[in-house]
C-alpha cells in the first residue's frame, strides 16, 4: 500500500520537481543545441537544483541576493521565466538583467515586487564583499531607525550571497567573512560544494572546506546539509530564513552538490573528469522522482510534469532566439548616471568667512552632508573615535559613524552593497598606495555596475584618497596613481587644489549616483609647503557645489600667450614658475574624469600653446593622453608642441627628503618648459 502524506506537503514537492525539471530541460536543450547555445558562455545548474529552489523560492522581494553564474535554479524559483533567462543566454536586447551586455546566469534585477540583485561581476568570489555591504546597509537602517526602502510584507529582510566552494579561498571571501561575523550581520552564505573548481579538485587546492572556514568565524552559525536532496535542502533553508529574519545574525549552509554538467559550456567536463558517475548517482532529479512516487504519487503524473514542463522550455527557447539583438547606439546611455550637479552654483565666497585651511573644508564638507542627510554614512581605515582619520579630517565625525578594520578591499567593495541598500556612503582609504589592495572591487564590482546592469544598479559611492609626495612620506605613502584611476570606465576622478574646491567637489561627489574618487593632496591639507598658501581659502557656504568635469581659470593675465594646465598640488608649481610676469595663464583643471576639454579648447584657441603639469611621472600617464588629444584635436590651433613636465620616472618617491625633492617637479623644471614653448 503506498504511503500516504498531505495534500499541502505532496502539492509543494511537485512544484519543487517543476522547478527542476525546467531548470533541467533548459540545460539538456543547451547541450543538445551546443552549437548555438556555445556561442556565449554559459553554466548551469545541474545537480544544483534542490538547494537552490530550496533558497529562490523563501525570498522576498524586501530581501537581497547575490548569485553566482550557475543559479539558474535559484532565478526560477523566484519567479523568473525560462524566456527571460534565455534572453541573457542569446545576448538579446530584451535580456531583463543587462540587455545583451553580460553572461548568461549573471543576473542584475531590480523589478519592483520580486527580490533585488544588485550587478556582480564574473571574478569569483568577488561578490562577497559587496553582499556583505548590502548586509551592513540593512544593519544600519534598523540601527538608526530608517526604514527599508521595500517593506514586503513586514519580515526583516535577509541578504543571501550564493557561491562556489572554490572560491572561499580568495581573500577578499575572508575579508567579508570577517566583517559578517565582526558586525553580526543579517545575511546567509551559501556555498555550493561540488568538489571542483574548474580541473583542479577540492583535494588538489583546498585544505578543508567551506565548514573549516567558518569555524574561524564563530559568531557564524554554520549549517551542513546534502544539497542534492530535496527535503533537507527545504529544512535546511528554512532554518536558516527563520534564524536570520528573527535573530538578524549570519549563517553559513555549506551544501555538497554534485557537478552532473559542464564547469561552463567552454570548459567540458569529459576533458578532464573521471568521477562523473559517481556524481550522477547523487542526482537529484531522480531522487526527488523517487521520493514523489513513494509518497504515493503515480509515476504517470511525474512524467506530465517532465514532459509539460519540457515543451514549455522548448517553446521559450524558440522565441527567445527570435528575439531583438542589442542595438549599438543604446550603449553610451548607461556610460554614466544622470547627475543633477551640472553647473557651479552657491556661495563660494560669502561675506565674512573665515580662511580655512583645506583639511578643515573637507571636514565641514562631511559634517553638513552627515547632518542633512541620514542616508549618509561615514567609514574607513582609522576613522575612528580616537582619531578621526591619520590626517585629522575626519576628527569629530567618527564617534557617530566608526570605524572599519584594514581592509581596502572591503572598505570600497562594500560601497557598492550600501548604495544597493539604498544609503550613501563615504569611505576613506588612508593613502593612495593603499589603494591597490581594493582595486579589484573598484574596477570589477563598482564601476561596470551601472553599465552591466543596464541602467539598474548605478553606485553612490564617494572614495576619498590622500595623494601625493610630501613630507618624507617615503615609497608607500608618497605616489600618485591618478592614471590608473582614469583608466578605469565608470568611476569620476576629482583632484582639487585648495579647500574651496575640495568641499564643492566632496558635495558634488555626494549627489552624484557614480563611484567617485576624490584625490586629496596631503601636501595642500595644511598649506605648510612654501607656495602653497592659496590652498588655504575663505570657505565656501554650505550650498556650494563643483559639478564633477569643470575646470577654474587659476590664474588669469591680459593678452596670454600660453596655458599651463595643472591639477592638485601642479597649480602651486605653475604659479611659482610664471611669477616673474609671464604672458602665461593658468588652468586648474579640478577633475581628471570627465575633464573639461571644453574650457582647454577655449583657453587653447586663444593662447594657442600649452604645459602641462603633473606630480605623476609624465611618459603613460593621464597628463601624456591628455597632450595627445589635445595635438589630435587642437591641431589647427597649437603653434607649438604641447609639452607634458612630471616627476622622474621611478618606481617609487624614496624616503631621504632631499631624494624626494630631487624626483619631484619643481617650478624651474616647469618654467623652462615653458619658455621653451613660448620660444616657439
Amino acid at each position: 500500500m503506498p504511503k500516504t502524506t498531505s495534500a499541502p506537503a505532496v502539492d509543494h514537492a511537485l512544484e519543487t520537481l517543476r522547478l527542476m525539471a525546467t531548470a533541467r530541460a533548459m540545460s539538456d536543450l543547451y547541450e543538445a543545441e551546443a552549437r548555438v547555445t556555445s556561442k556565449y558562455v554559459h553554466a548551469c545548474s545541474n545537480g544544483h537544483e534542490a538547494i537552490q529552489i530550496a533558497t529562490g523560492r523563501r525570498l522576498k522581494e524586501q530581501d537581497f541576493l547575490s548569485a553566482y553564474y550557475r543559479d539558474d535554479s535559484i532565478l526560477l524559483a523566484m519567479g523568473m521565466r525560462p524566456y527571460e533567462l534565455m534572453l541573457q543566454l542569446f545576448a538579446k536586447r530584451d535580456d531583463p538583467f543587462s540587455g545583451g551586455r553580460t553572461y548568461y546566469s549573471h543576473p542584475s534585477l531590480n523589478r519592483p515586487g520580486m527580490p533585488r540583485i544588485p550587478h556582480q561581476s564574473s571574478a569569483t568570489g568577488m561578490q562577497a564583499i559587496p553582499a556583505a555591504g548590502v548586509a551592513m546597509g540593512v544593519q544600519y537602517r534598523e540601527q538608526h531607525g530608517l526604514p527599508h526602502e521595500v517593506e514586503g510584507d513586514g519580515s526583516a529582510p535577509v541578504v543571501v550571497c550564493s557561491i562556489g566552494d572554490a572560491a572561499i579561498t580568495e581573500g577578499e571571501v575572508s575579508e567579508a567573512l570577517h566583517m559578517s561575523a565582526l558586525k553580526e550581520l543579517p545575511m546567509i552564505w551559501l556555498i555550493q560544494d561540488n568538489e571542483w573548481d574548474i580541473s583542479a579538485h577540492a583535494s588538489e587546492i583546498r585544505f578543508g572546506d567551506a565548514s573549516t572556514l567558518a569555524a574561524a568565524f564563530p559568531p557564524i552559525r554554520c549549517m551542513q546539509v546534502d544539497g542534492a536532496d530535496s527535503a533537507a535542502s527545504e529544512a535546511t533553508m528554512e532554518e536558516a530564513f527563520h534564524y536570520v529574519r528573527t535573530e538578524r545574525k549570519p549563517v553559513l549552509v555549506h551544501a555538497k552538490v554534485p557537478l552532473l554538467g559542464h564547469h561552463t559550456s567552454g570548459v567540458r567536463r569529459e576533458w578532464y573528469r573521471d568521477d562523473l558517475e559517481a556524481h550522477r548517482q547523487r542526482d537529484p532529479l531522480p531522487r526527488l522522482l523517487s521520493a514523489l512516487e513513494a509518497e504515493g504519487v503515480d509515476r504517470a503524473a511525474l512524467q506530465e510534469v517532465l514532459d509539460t514542463t519540457k515543451a514549455a522550455v522548448h517553446e521559450d527557447y524558440e522565441a527567445a532566439k527570435q528575439a531583438e539583438e542589442p542595438r549599438g547606439e543604446d550603449l553610451l546611455a548607461h556610460r554614466f548616471a544622470p547627475t543633477s550637479v551640472t553647473e557651479e552654483r552657491g556661495t563660494r565666497m560669502p561675506e565674512g568667512g573665515e580662511v580655512t585651511l583645506m583639511v578643515d573644508c573637507a571636514l565641514h564638507a562631511m559634517q553638513e552632508i552627515l547632518a542633512d542627510h541620514p542616508e549618509a554614512l561615514l567609514y574607513g581605515q582609522d576613522v575612528g573615535g580616537r582619531l578621526g582619520g591619520v590626517f585629522r579630517e575626519a576628527a569629530t565625525l567618527a564617534q557617530k559613524f566608526g570605524a572599519s578594520p584594514i581592509q581596502e578591499a572591503f572598505i570600497i567593495g562594500s560601497t557598492a552593497g550600501m548604495s544597493a541598500a539604498g544609503l550613501r556612503p563615504i569611505v576613506e582609504v588612508q593613502f593612495a598606495d593603499y589603494l591597490w589592495p581594493g582595486l579589484n572591487q573598484l574596477f570589477t564590482e563598482l564601476s561596470r555596475s551601472y553599465f552591466l546592469s543596464n541602467g539598474q544598479w548605478p553606485v553612490h559611492s564617494v572614495i576619498r584618497v590622500p595623494i601625493g609626495a610630501y613630507g618624507s612620506g617615503g615609497p608607500y605613502h608618497s605616489s600618485s596613481i591618478e592614471s590608473v584611476l582614469a583608466n578605469i570606465r565608470g568611476i569620476k576622478v576629482a583632484y582639487p587644489s585648495n579647500g574651496a574646491d575640495l568641499k564643492g567637489l566632496l558635495k558634488a561627489a555626494y549627489y552624484d549616483p557614480n563611484p567617485v574618487v576624490v584625490l586629496e593632496h596631503k601636501g595642500l591639507y595644511w598649506s605648510k609647503i612654501p607656495g602653497t598658501e592659496a590652498a588655504k581659502c575663505i570657505e565656501p557656504a554650505a550650498d556650494y557645489v563643483v559639478p564633477l568635469g569643470k575646470g577654474r581659470m587659476a590664474r588669469s593675465v591680459d593678452q596670454p600667450q600660453l596655458t599651463v594646465i595643472a591639477y592638485g598640488r601642479g597649480v602651486y608649481w605653475a604659479e611659482e614658475a610664471v611669477a616673474a610676469g609671464l604672458p602665461v595663464e593658468i588652468l586648474d583643471l579640478r577633475s581628471i574624469v570627465p575633464v573639461d576639454f571644453d574650457l582647454i579648447r577655449e583657453r587653447l584657441e586663444i593662447t594657442h600653446r600649452a604645459v602641462i603639469v603633473t606630480e605623476e611621472p609624465a611618459e603613460n600617464g593621464f597628463a601624456r593622453a591628455l597632450a595627445g588629444r589635445i595635438a589630435q584635436e587642437l591641431f589647427w590651433a597649437l603653434d607649438a608642441p604641447v609639452e607634458v613636465v612630471g616627476s622622474m620616472d621611478t618606481p617609487a618617491i624614496p624616503l631621504n627628503e632631499t631624494l624626494e625633492r630631487f624626483v619631484l617637479v619643481n617650478a624651474d623644471r616647469v618654467k623652462e618648459a615653458v619658455e621653451r614653448t613660448l620660444a616657439w
